[in-house]
This record gives C-alpha cells, structure tokens and sequence, in this order.
C-alpha cells in the first residue's frame, strides 16, 4: 500500500554530491551530532525550515541529569524504569542516567547557560514521576531555545559543516542492505542526490498527526515514514504522550504549559475550583503524564467542560515571574496572568516514544543508517517518556552515533536507481485539507483513550488516503501529508495491535496492564508488516 519511493526520479540524471555524513534534521539530535561528527567528518546537515525550528526550540522545563549529591543515576533509572511501564531497554537507560551528565557539560562548553543558584550551582528542579531534583533549565523556562541558540552558532561557525536550509529530503537510497544516500528536493522544486558514508535521522515526532497539539508544524514524521519505506525496522508506535497541560483558550494556540510549573506546586482544578489528583494518584499533580491526561480528561468529562485549570497563584509572584519567565509573557497575550489567574488548559499531543528502533549505538537494522532524537526508538523511554529525559536521551546518543560513524570506511560509489510508477491525477482534495481530514479521524480514534471497534474505524477513515501515494506529489505540504499518513498507518495498527492497556497507550476495552502476553514491543517492517519483540533486558525488577 505505501511504496518504496514516494516520488519518480532516476539517479543517472540527477546532480551529485558527496560528503562524509548526512544529518537529517535539526533540534539538539541534529545539532549536537553534527557538531560533534565535523570533528573528523565533512558534514551535511539538511533542514525543511531552518535550524532554529524544531521541537527542541520549544522545550521549556529543561533537561534531566544527575547533579547534586542527594541524587544518584540509580535513583535516575528507577524513575526512568517506572516511568516506562516495563517496556524500557534496562541497557539503554543505564547508558542514559550514567553518560547524560557529561553530555550536559559538554553542551556547557559549547556555550549553553543553565539557570544557577546564588551560591554558583546549577538550579534544579523537580518534574512529574522524578524522586529528586534533577532538572537543569535556562532562563527559568526556555531551555530548549537556549540549548538552539548556544549550538546552532557553533553549527553556523563551523567550516566543517555545510547547512542546507529549506529542502525537503524525499527518501533514503539503500543498496545491498546499505543507507547510501538520500534524494532531496530544492526550494525550487529540482532534486539531488546526496551521497555519504553515513545518514543520521534526527528528523523529530510525529505531533502534526493531531489536531490538538505542542509540536510546530514541522513534526511530521518524514525520518519515521522514509525508514519505513527503506525498510528500517519501526517499534512502538503505539506509544504517543499527550502533555496533560496545553493552553486552551479561544484564539490562542496550544502552548505548552510546563511540567516544571507543576514541579514548583501548581495545583490542578476542575472547573469547579476542586482539586481531583488524589481521586487518580498518590503522587497527586506529579504523577506520570499518562495519568494526568487521562485524569483531566476524566474531569472534563464529568463537569462538561472543555479544560480545566492549572492554579500556581499561591506561590510568590516574584517566583512565578522568574520561573516562568516565557509562559507568564505568553499568557499575558490572551489577558491571562499566571501569577493571579488559573489558566485553563487540556491534554494535547506532545511526544512519540516509538520511532525507528536502534541499537545502544543509534544503529538501524539498515548498515550506515542512524536515528537520533525524538525519531528513534533506543528503548529509553518505555511506554512512557519520563519528563526533560528527551534531550539527555538526544546528546547521549548522538555521541555514540558518531564514535560508530567514525568507525566505518568512506563509500566511493553512486548509485543507479530508476524508480517509476503509474500515476493517477491528483484529487480534487488539497493537501491541508487531508491533512485537517487525518488529524480529525486520529483525534478521535487514536487518540487518549481507544478500543477495537474505534481503532478498526480510525484504520478504515486513515486507508481512504491511501491512493494519495499513487499521485504525483510535489509540494512540501503534499509530500508531509504522505508522511503524516504513512505514521498514521503504522500508529492505528500498532494500538489495534496491543489488546492491554500500558503507558500512554489506554484500551477502554483492555483496562488492565497484562504483563503475562504483552511485556513486549511492536514491530513493523515494510517486507513482513507487524511483529513482536521481547525486551532485550527486562526491567520488572524496578516496578515489580
């Protein structure tokens, strides 16, 4: 149903060009890999907008390491392991809680400021599932724009690396088991080949799937959807966190109202100014996200409502301003003061933990291919991400990708493919409209809360696109639609798939957690569609 190449082309008439390594994407995954791979590589690093917008840019509660003495990496795992609902690679979270300090120092040293304390050291706070305070954030909560800045000026300075801005990457050229390449399309619509000893995914989630979400536009799965067509093996995609706190008010946009800000005692309300987390979890607003979603979404149920309210008005306003420096101005824009308001906010989807799955090393099923960053699937993150792991997760793996890279021999060969299929005309539907269309259709079925009969009827409403792959498709809102649809497909099939209910991924029809028939991932492939997984290293011990 999704081909292997999304578009026609022949290589032999293509221009050419050569490098040491290709890096697909932006964000900290991209940025910091890049950065660290021109240390001994030519570096491409190729972006559909620009460096400065990715997830990353909008992260605002912080990054996750162990820095004070009270901590530990243990206390660190366990955290991430409950977190992660038994799905978690015990291997890959170890290399996180021990490797993600030396990753924050090396983002220091290249220029990142984290917030301190009066006394020199790094301020830290605590987020919702963490035991300790092991937060470390800039400007109190833009940390992600902080971490961009700071690495996309060593990018732009770097002679090393070379920044294509505005191009589209259509698909990844394999060979004889291989990642060769990847066929990408100009601002002015023409299309090169670009050829490298390795290729590195960092090309973010899938957030654009829904109607409601944090993501900027440019999540759209396209690292997901062309190593499904190349044939990389795509874990987990069942797995989505919808953030329980997204501003909700009329004319404004779903702005993420930070984790951290509960970190720092908000309250959440019902619209009757009743708190209700003690009804869901003893660890009240701090719970994992999955249960705060789903509680809030409960609430709002109940008292019919569309929102309820995140309340930090009891805390001094000199903190709050401090604190929350970015979404106290943002707020501000709709007439909401987070200092004496209660904002009214809703779940919206936030951050995929499945992706493409790699090794220890960010490594493919595909030789010369690697995923980084929110596109990848290292087995960090469970059925449910534990709050600011992401961008550890991003810089611990992106230095191994490239110790990896380093290891491996140049390719000198280009490639000769011809790929041409029978293309229909284009339908009378545009592509933003589909786009609206899809988002709609997994709002409702795939979304929070699921079962069989909505899931069957999310698949059936996702398939009608499907001849959209059979048209020609030129235009970056065409091409990211087929993306869109392509992870569509594999997120309705893997939770039709998982008849329990674990993580981010709730069956009303499969309340219950089974630990019996599905301790385990799911597997799609292009060659041999859906499979299964047992964990490589269990973590039962950690929430048993």
């Amino acid at each position: 149903m999704i081909p292997r190449y999304i578009v026609d082309f022949d290589l032999d008439t293509l221009p050419k060009v050569h490098t040491d390594v290709i890096v697909i994407g932006a964000g900290i995954a991209g940025l910091f890999t890049s950065i660290k791979a021109s240390e001994r590589n030519r570096v491409l690093m190729i972006t559909k907008k620009s460096l400065f917008e990715s997830n990353t840019r909008y992260a605002q509660g912080g990054i996750a390491a162990v820095f004070s003495e009270e901590d530990s990496p243990e206390f660190h795992l366990q955290d991430t392991l409950i977190a992660g609902a038994g799905l978690c690679d015990e291997e890959a979270v170890q290399v996180l809680v021990h490797e993600g300090p030396r990753g924050v120092q090396e983002l220091i040293r290249l220029g990142t400021q984290f917030d301190e304390e009066e006394d020199g050291h790094y301020a830290l706070t605590r987020e919702g599932a963490h035991s300790q305070r092991r937060i470390l954030h800039a400007n109190g909560d833009a940390t992600g724009f902080e971490i961009v800045r700071a690495l996309a000026d060593k990018v732009q300075t770097n002679p090393s690396i070379e920044v294509w801005d505005d191009h589209f990457v259509l698909d990844l050229l394999t060979e004889d088991g291989e990642c060769r390449g990847a066929v990408v399309q100009k601002p002015d619509g023409s299309r090169v080949a670009v050829y490298g000893k390795a290729v590195v995914l960092s090309t973010g989630g899938t957030g654009q799937l829904y109607r409601y979400t944090t993501n900027p536009e440019v999540a759209t799965g396209d690292g997901i959807a062309m190593a499904y067509r190349a044939g990389a093996l795509i874990r987990d995609m069942e797995f989505i966190q919808f953030h329980p706190t997204s501003l909700c008010y009329p004319g404004a946009p779903r702005f993420l109202i930070s984790e951290a800000v509960r970190g720092e005692g908000a309250y959440l309300r019902n619209i009757r100014g009743e708190r209700f987390m003690d009804k869901y979890h003893p660890q009240l607003e701090l719970a994992p996200r999955d249960v705060v979603a789903r509680a809030i979404l409960e609430e709002m149920e109940q008292t019919k409502s569309t929102y309820v309210y995140i309340d930090i008005t009891h805390q001094s306003p000199e903190l709050v301003r401090h604190r929350f420096p970015t979404i106290h101005k943002f707020c501000l824009q709709f007439g909401l003061d987070l200092t004496t308001d209660w904002i009214p906010v809703a779940p919206a989807a936030h951050y995929m933990m499945g992706g493409v799955k790699t090794g220890l090393d960010g490594e493919t099923n595909i030789k010369r291919l690697y995923a980084c960053g929110e596109a990848s699937s290292t087995g960090v993150h469970g059925a449910n991400r534990l709050a600011s792991n992401s961008l550890s997760e991003a810089i611990v793996f992106g230095r191994r990708i490239v110790e990896s890279i380093n290891r491996l021999k140049p390719m000198d060969r280009d490639m000769h493919v011809r790929h041409e299929e029978q293309r229909l005309s284009p339908s009378g539907m545009a592509a933003p409209e589909r786009r609206l269309k899809l988002q709609k259709s997994m709002v409702r079925w795939v979304g929070l809360r699921r079962d069989r009969l909505g899931l069957e009827r999310g698949l059936e409403e996702i398939k009608q696109h499907l001849p959209v792959f059979r048209t020609p498709l030129a235009s970056r809102e065409e091409l990211e639609f087929a993306n869109l649809l392509t992870c569509a497909m594999l997120t309705a099939e893997s939770a039709l798939s998982r008849e329990e209910s674990r993580g981010a991924h709730f069956r009303e029809d499969f309340p219950e957690r089974d630990d019996i028939d599905w301790l385990k991932h799911t597997i799609i492939d292009r060659d041999h569609g859906l499979g299964e997984e047992r964990l490589a290293c269990s973590s039962e011990k950690a929430i048993g």
